[in-house]
């Protein structure tokens, strides 16, 4: 890589996303830098994203796609520099209100203290600073998200030292400004978003959760490369390679977080 960073060699991170890919969008930049500066990172995946999109034929098969994309995700995290990838196995569970809701496999139908005795062996094994996931909203209401904050949301509390050390919780944020910009780049450009404009005002973090933004210009090339990686679910007609290269870079350049806990903190992302 590229660009420099400061020395981020004692920082502990772990990541808890719900599928292969969450982590690209709205916080591949950050890990991408916190990677560049040395910062042991520790990336966990609830789901291998069963039931995903497959852009083309050739990738993958509805009975195979689980596998394809935790390898995905493995090429992705490659091309970020973070070698330590765990998955927790559950089935992914589609949108609310799908068939594969009911799978008993699934994420959101999964035993939350066998979830939480996962979580918190590892973050008592890696002994994480920062602990970064989705945001209570799971940014537009997949339901594996949504179970994926509230679950890591509490693993943090049993973690929590009173007395000593306490991870600091930031949610991923998705504001729903940046939704309407999203949406608005690709309708002047007569290019069909992939959300409704009546939707607009419902997807995403309200503004007023955001507490730290994230300059992450240096890193999105990094960023976009490793997206690139989730090969299946990207389809080169979607809406999101049809927007001009400037413009992608600009939408990606700027992440969002909210620090939730401990009260009072100093915002460490912040900072680096």
């Amino acid at each position: 890589m590229s660009a420099s960073t400061n020395n981020l060699s004692r920082l502990s991170v772990l990541a808890c996303f719900a599928h292969p890919d969450d982590e690209g969008f709205a916080s591949g930049g950050l890990l991408a830098k916190l990677a560049a500066g040395g910062a042991r990172v520790t990336l966990v995946c609830a789901t291998n994203g069963d039931v995903g999109e497959i852009s083309d034929p050739s990738l993958a098969t509805p009975e195979n796609l689980w596998q394809v994309r935790k390898q995905e995700l493995r090429n992705a995290m490659d091309v970020t520099g973070i070698p330590d990838v765990r998955f927790l196995d559950y089935r992914d569970s589609g949108m609310d209100g799908t068939e594969d809701n009911r799978h008993p496999r699934a994420y959101c139908n999964s035993d939350r203290d066998v979830v939480l005795a996962d979580l918190e062996s590892i973050m008592r094994e890696t002994n994480p600073h920062v602990v970064l996931t989705h945001d209570p909203t799971g940014g537009y209401g997949h339901p594996d998200h949504i179970t994926m904050s509230a679950h890591a949301t509490a693993a943090v509390s049993r973690v929590a030292d009173p007395d000593g050390a306490t991870p600091l919780l930031y949610y991923v944020c998705f504001p729903r400004d940046v939704f309407r910009r999203w949406w608005q780049e690709m309708a002047d450009r007569n290019i069909t978003p992939p959300f409704a404009a009546e939707a607009i005002d419902e997807l995403g973090t309200p503004d007023s959760d955001v507490t730290t933004t994230v300059d992450v210009m240096q890193w999105v090339d990094v960023k976009l490369r490793s997206l690139s990686c989730h090969r299946t679910q990207l389809h080169d007609s979607g809406p999101f390679h049809q927007l001009p290269d400037d413009v992608v870079n600009m939408l990606m350049g700027t992440e969002f977080y909210q620090l939730v806990t401990p009260p009072g903190a100093v915002d460490l992302l912040a900072a680096i």
